[in-house]
């Protein structure tokens, strides 16, 4: 399960002109409604999937739903040239940063009253989806899944280097000395791995660092950066004192496959997601939490949603019973177990019998799960981000090969950034 966050700006100015007439108030003799759902599920997620969907489709003869595959990366796009036809899915999947744009459509179901009824119990979802799910004050999606980051360790590199493995007091002081231990450049082995293409991959892992040092990606009303704030400089200084100084990073620059290093003992630790644990058959590898600063050891959350569409003739209705069921408490432990997805709800993360038989069935995602309480803040949902995300991309990427100064190179992506948010916002 590749979680990467991917940026569309291409299609900015997207929907606001389609049309909505779509669906009708569809239903045959017998009064069944049936509502359209695109999704992009395969494999083990797909069985999960088509077995809620025919449990659902038992217990409310008169509201069934009808699943269409598609691909979660061309799922913006798809949606675009079904409203320019007049004839939206009644609920898509998308990425959760796609919002910006979906929120353009016409015909875009407001939630923001079904997230204040108890039946949604809003308050539960992981707060980070939360977030996600929320533009210009309005609740535009129900969360669909989530993610985060940790450090996945090869146990053996540890041992070898004489370590203790890592714990949930760790702090970067911590890690910065593991990882140069473990490097050895006579067997073109590293203590760490970080993505250097510069997009959202690259974003993601120093933004969590970031928030520890009491920093933010923009000012509160989102008009200027405050990446390049002297908190946002320590945090990237804390990642090029590895990078430059020690050189115990393997710096990715051509999208080298780190799994596979990572699984040949070439890299002592990732900071990665529940998705890659699946990749290291050969690794006898841990998990654990994020290293912190003063205690704070936030992660971050890529979070994907729901998002509803109005057909007309209570279509719309059907459409919140189905999400209120499917992300209900009692689905979220099935699904969880059924594909390893991490739950999306905190009653469910905090069931520690839960996480216990979870951890069993996919050892290490428990670690993730319960990580899931350092997911605290979401990335700025807003049209400008992308444009936000390249600047700061290029100034990590600079500052990590030592070819710019840290605090030159955020100074150079805000100035960026700003202009990019007088313009678009």
């Amino acid at each position: 399960m590749m979680r990467r966050w991917v940026v569309m700006a291409a299609v900015l100015g997207l929907v606001a002109s389609a049309c909505t007439g779509g669906n009708k108030p569809s239903g045959n003799n017998s009064g069944v409604m049936t509502l359209t759902i695109w999704q992009g599920y395969t494999q083990i997620e797909a069985n999960w999937f088509n077995a809620a969907i025919k449990a659902w489709d038992t217990q409310n003869p008169k509201i069934q739903i009808k699943p269409l595959y598609v691909n979660n990366d061309n799922a913006l796009q798809k949606l675009t040239v079904a409203l320019q036809g007049g004839k939206p899915p009644d609920i898509t999947y998308q990425y959760g940063s796609s919002l910006p744009q979906v929120a353009a459509a016409q015909g875009l179901v407001d939630l923001t009253s079904w997230s204040k009824s108890s039946a949604a119990d809003w308050n539960d979802f992981i707060p980070g989806a939360r977030d996600a799910a929320v533009y210009q004050g309005k609740v535009l999606g129900v969360p669909a899944l989530i993610d985060n980051l940790a450090i996945v360790y090869n146990k053996s590199l540890f041992d070898a280097a004489g370590l203790k493995y890592p714990t949930a007091q760790w702090t970067w002081s911590d890690f910065r000395t593991a990882a140069k231990a473990m490097t050895d450049p006579s067997k073109k082995q590293f203590g760490w791995s970080y993505p250097m293409d510069a997009t959202e991959d690259t974003v993601w892992h120093y933004v969590p660092l970031l928030w520890q040092n009491g920093a933010a990606i923009l000012t509160p009303d989102n008009k200027k950066a405050a990446f390049n704030s002297p908190q946002g400089v320590t945090a990237l200084e804390t990642m090029t004192g590895m990078a430059v100084q020690d050189k115990s990073v393997f710096l990715d620059i051509q999208n080298s496959p780190y799994t596979g290093l990572f699984n040949s003992g070439k890299i002592g630790m990732l900071v990665t997601g529940p998705w890659d644990l699946g990749s290291f058959p050969d690794v006898h590898y841990g998990v654990q939490i994020l290293p912190g600063v003063n205690g704070d050891h936030q992660s971050i959350a890529g979070p994907d949603m729901w998002c509803v569409f109005d057909n007309g003739g209570g279509r719309a209705q059907a459409a919140e019973k189905f999400l209120t069921w499917l992300t209900s408490a009692q689905q979220v432990r099935t699904e969880a177990l059924a594909t390893g997805h991490l739950p999306i709800r905190l009653s469910v993360v905090n069931d520690q019998g839960f996480i216990k038989e979870f951890g069993k069935k996919f050892p290490g995602v428990d670690v993730f799960a319960a990580n899931l309480a350092n997911v605290k803040q979401a990335r700025p949902v807003l049209t400008a981000y992308p444009l936000v995300s390249q600047a700061l991309g290029n100034a990590i990427v600079s500052a990590m090969l030592g070819q710019s100064d840290p605090k030159a190179a955020l100074d150079k992506a805000a100035s960026q950034a700003d202009a990019a948010l007088a313009q678009t916002g």
